[in-house]
């Protein structure tokens, strides 16, 4: 690190701190000149891409994310520091993957597994949107899938078979359990 002062390029790190923004402060004092000054480090992240459905690429958004998930909440006891949990882990398990590029269905169905143990309304909410519910049959089988299996007993999305309409592969097919 370069001294500000003498532009010396040694010194050594008298104090270091975590900020509140996620960045790393840190206090040096250059070996030349004894005089000290503050660096902020923040670590790079590679970006994230999203896949959507028609191809398109677009960076992964955390604030898109929690806004949707505010809009589903809406009314509803949910804090947002649930939904800034439930994005952060949503987040760390796609980056998790340790691939460049995730399909906008991966992201959707992370968001999914972990919103019905937060409310189960955002959850019907959110599968309304994600999911495109063309008819109440369609909200009647997300609801009928949440009563057989509260929150926290449901078998996990991935090892769940996808159901999907004919000639829809990338659409998955909410249970129909009518009667």
């Amino acid at each position: 690190m370069k001294c500000p002062y003498c532009n010396h390029l040694d010194s050594k790190v008298v104090d270091s701190r975590d900020t509140e923004t996620g960045a790393i402060r840190r206090r040096r004092e250059c070996l030349n000149c004894r005089k000290r000054f503050t660096t902020y480090e923040r670590v790079e992240t590679v970006p994230l891409l999203v896949v959507k459905k028609d191809g398109r690429r677009e960076e992964f958004s955390r604030d898109k994310l929690v806004n949707g998930l505010l809009m589903a909440s809406k009314k509803r006891d949910v804090e947002r520091a649930a939904i800034e949990q439930l994005v952060d882990d949503v987040e760390n398990s796609l980056r998790s993957r340790g691939v460049a590029e995730v399909p906008s269905r991966a992201v959707g169905e992370e968001v999914m597994a972990r919103l019905r143990d937060v409310d189960e309304i955002a959850y019907i909410r959110f599968a309304s949107v994600y999911r495109q519910f063309r008819d109440v049959n369609d909200v009647r089988g997300v609801m009928e899938e949440l009563l057989s299996h509260p929150p926290g007993t449901r078998q996990p999305a991935a090892r769940r078979p996808a159901r999907t309409r004919p000639g829809r592969p990338e659409e998955e097919l909410p249970l129909n359990l009518g009667k």
